[in-house]
């Protein structure tokens, strides 16, 4: 990933309700959820989540898909994973630092 992705990725998700639209839907899975799944599960009006989905669209966070009358709207794990790569490559100058038993960077 690119620093200019990277930044357009963390700009999207740098907001209270996109970040929770994100979640629900890698909570999901490759099956998905529809615009009114999500506005139900996260009580959001439909014209919001609008706006939201497509900023994460704009990002490469989610995809959408057509399935007859719905949309499907799907995290894009790749581009997760690849901005969790972008945010830990060279951690601790190229060191191995994860500590397996805290599940973190430990330096």
């Amino acid at each position: 990933m690119e620093e200019k992705e990277a930044v357009q990725a963390l700009a999207a998700l740098a907001q209270l309700s996109r970040l929770q639209v994100f979640r629900s839907l890698v909570v999901a899975g490759p099956d998905g959820l529809t615009p009114g799944a999500l506005a139900q599960l996260l009580d959001v009006p439909a014209a919001t989540l609008s706006f939201h989905l497509k900023e994460l669209l704009h990002a490469g966070l989610v995809s959408q898909q057509r399935d007859g009358r719905n949309l499907i709207y799907r995290a894009a794990f790749d581009r997760m994973n690849g901005l969790l790569g972008y945010l830990t490559d060279h951690c601790c100058q190229g060191h191995a630092c994860l500590d397996a038993k805290a599940g973190s960077c430990t330096p």
